[in-house]
């Protein structure tokens, strides 16, 4: 090889290595996370500069390609975070698919509706580089209400027929009388005996609980390193262990969570889910943060239409309805003024139901635990503004605070605060019976 050709070649590899290393420092890759959850699974690549991308989709599987990049260590773990219950990732394989370009290949377990998007830093994350894989048809919260409710075992599936004065105005329940009239006609069919001709359920009571944050989103971290979203979660549950055992006045309850796992969900969505389901009650599950670690206690907040009742109450408001900035929300797919004109739409009859609920929650809560303020307070509260829900927001307690956290990790303690909860909706409904209302299907 000539002297000139060799120094050629060598001044060619020193700029592919230099273009190379500013690639690399370009765009760093900071962190990869997945979030399985039955609704939609979340892929998210935090760098520490903006990433250009592409993506083509079939759908046995999809190609992400991310310009400006080199295969790093960071991007492998994707691969490993594939769990075997995604109901959507079967698994990603990373390649270096050209000098500037890494690929990312996703193999699907069904067919999917991407959305791939950017997040600006915010809070304590860097850029993020989101793909959301949703299902191609929605989950419907209504017939997940009906499958629960049909597959109770403690009682009849069929009821004797009650005199037109008495039947509710329920077509959730009409649904099920419809579906266990079918079973029983062919169940009877097949001994020759004849069908039923009318049946009738009673009217299910429905409580949605909204464990705050979720997903890319922890909510406050104490300072043991607990996670508010976390200690929601499990608060949830236990709630709605109680309420699906309980009756009023002999009509089950039924809980419906507006997360059931750790996936991020929208704030409008939260509302949205609960009116789809026509919850009669609307109970948003957190945990209270503060700048200082003296701060303690629990409070319940309802809706204000006329300003907030304290300097920490909007303070509270405003850090509660920055949760999609942190979540992480594709506003390129949203309407955001329908979103915001239907988190409008409050009503004076909301909130004056909303601070009897908070009242009866106070009473119980201040039984198991301190209380930060004994009366409801009032903001703005984003989640909180279905117009014909009553609708409150629970801090359990101060998680910023080392004693309070202590006691939000003890399972006991999550335990008597779902008891607690669970006393305040009996009481509010004692003096408060759900009326009749037709459920749209």
């Amino acid at each position: 090889m000539s002297l000139k050709r060799r120094n050629i070649l060598q001044a060619g590899s020193v700029v592919l290595l230099l273009g190379a290393h500013q690639i690399a420092r370009g765009a760093t890759i900071v962190a990869v996370r997945l979030w399985p959850a039955p609704e939609y699974t979340r892929l998210t690549i935090e760098s520490d500069g903006l990433l250009t991308s592409k993506l083509v989709h079939s759908p046995q599987r999809l190609a992400l390609d991310i310009e400006g990049i080199a295969l790093d260590p960071t991007l492998r773990e994707l691969v490993a975070k594939v769990r075997a219950d995604d109901p959507y990732i079967a698994g990603i394989r990373v390649m270096q698919h050209a000098a500037n370009t890494v690929r990312l290949q996703v193999d699907l377990k069904q067919s999917t509706l991407p959305q791939l998007f950017n997040l600006p830093p915010v809070a304590a994350y860097k850029h993020r580089l989101v793909v959301d894989f949703f299902p191609p048809k929605a989950a419907d919260p209504l017939a997940a209400l009906i499958a629960e409710r049909l597959k109770e075992k403690d009682r009849p599936l069929v009821t004797a027929p009650e005199p037109p004065s008495q039947v509710t105005n329920d077509p959730l329940g009409e649904l099920i009388a419809q579906q266990t009239q079918r079973t029983t006609r062919v169940q009877a069919s097949e001994v020759a005996r004849p069908a039923l001709s009318m049946a009738k359920t009673d009217r299910l009571i429905i409580v949605a609980l909204d464990p705050g944050h979720g997903g890319e989103d922890p909510g406050a971290v104490g300072p043991g390193g607990t996670r508010e979203k976390d200690v929601v979660l499990r608060i949830a549950h236990m709630l709605r262990e109680r309420i699906n055992a309980t009756s009023v006045k002999g009509s089950p309850m039924r809980a419906f969570l507006t997360r059931d796992a750790d996936f991020f969900v929208p704030l409008h969505v939260r509302v949205d889910k609960a009116r789809r389901v026509q919850a009669d009650l609307f109970v948003s599950i957190h945990a209270d943060a503060w700048m200082t670690p003296t701060a303690r206690g629990a409070s319940v907040f309802a809706l204000s239409q006329n300003g907030a009742s304290s300097t920490a109450a909007r303070w509270m408001a405003d850090k509660e309805n920055k949760a999609d900035l942190i979540g992480g929300l594709n506003i390129k797919t949203h309407d955001m003024h329908v979103k915001r004109a239907l988190l409008d739409m409050s009503t004076t009859a909301q909130i004056n139901d909303s601070l009897k609920l908070g009242s009866a929650l106070l009473g119980e809560i201040g039984n198991v635990g301190r209380l930060h303020k004994a009366q409801v307070e009032q903001a703005g509260f984003a989640v909180l503004k279905a117009p014909d829900i009553p609708s409150v927001l629970v801090e359990t307690a101060f998680i910023s605070n080392p004693e309070e956290e202590a006691k939000l990790r003890s399972g006991d303690y999550q335990e008597q605060l779902a008891d607690a909860l669970m006393r305040g909706i009996e009481r509010y409904f004692a003096k408060n019976p759900p009326l009749a209302r037709s459920r749209p299907l």
